[in-house]
């Protein structure tokens, strides 16, 4: 008799996943790393050119750079108030009080509207309130960089919100009330125990919160499209319109898109690996 029945059946479970992993991410992975190293206008006659593709976005295509660095401190601003946010709602929701349900279910809603939805919506909204001083949204470069940051913690906070309470209430009682008999004050109990014990979700808060941002585009078209003069374009909306909007750049267009993933992959990973270590402190 066998010791695990399961692995009779497991490449019936396993080979229609892998094969869709295969058809769907890993080919178009590798063929778009190819065509990175090449110019073409159609996969059919795409030429090799090596590391052109990659010295031009860096040097002939200073849109590009002006895009990885606003899209960088936009992510720093929004991982950093988002969290903070998330956390204190959550904080505040789960003490007790009348009317969480309610108030958990209307922070999370923004989370369910969709990215172009949502930057139409908040176009609407600031430019309201700027048509007092005869501007608009992409009058300053500051007015677009602080909208996507309004925009980014609006839809993002309840759904991060949601698993900060769920890190709260995992937390033992036993330590709490320990804490309390020793008279901690709740300043101290917050930094002592519920932080480091909330590693795990300020982990994966980080994390989805970094990947959102970084990727960001719906609501970057919607709500500024980049304006003005592309300086409030970040990086997703700036590889979109080299590689349908120039001409003869797709190839490069292509090699920023795999700069991208590796910027991603790359700070994802650290993030991670000093989640995880925190959590083993």
């Amino acid at each position: 008799m066998e010791k695990n029945p399961l692995k009779k059946y497991f490449p019936i479970f396993v080979l229609p996943t892998l094969i869709a992993f295969i058809l769907f991410f890993l080919v178009p992975f590798v063929m778009g790393l190819y065509l990175s190293f090449t110019n073409f206008t159609t996969i059919s006659n795409a030429k090799w050119v090596g590391l052109e593709n990659y010295i031009k976005a860096f040097t002939f295509d200073s849109e590009f750079v002006h895009a990885l660095k606003f899209t960088t401190l936009f992510s720093i601003v929004s991982i950093i108030t988002v969290n903070v946010f998330a956390f204190l709602l959550a904080l505040m929701l789960t003490k007790g009080l009348k009317g969480t349900k309610f108030f958990r279910s209307v922070f999370f809603m923004p989370n369910l509207i969709g990215g172009i939805v949502l930057g139409y919506i908040w176009n609407l909204l600031i430019n309201g309130v700027l048509s007092l001083w005869g501007v608009d949204i992409t009058f300053k470069t500051e007015y677009g960089f602080w909208g996507l940051v309004v925009l980014t913690n609006w839809q993002l906070i309840g759904y991060m919100m949601v698993i900060y309470i769920a890190g709260l209430q995992n937390i033992p009682n036993d330590l709490l009330e320990a804490a309390s008999i020793d008279g901690a004050s709740t300043t101290r109990t917050l930094f002592s125990i519920k932080i480091p014990m909330m590693m795990p979700s300020i982990t994966i808060c980080t994390f989805l919160t970094l990947t959102n941002t970084f990727k960001m585009f719906d609501q970057n078209l919607a709500l500024t499209a980049g304006a003005p003069n592309r300086t409030t374009e970040m990086l997703a909306l700036n590889i979109y319109n080299t590689f349908y909007g120039r001409v003869g750049w797709q190839g490069v267009g292509q090699a920023k898109a795999v700069i991208f993933f590796v910027i991603v992959a790359v700070v994802a990973f650290i993030q991670i690996r000093a989640g995880n270590k925190k959590q083993i402190e």
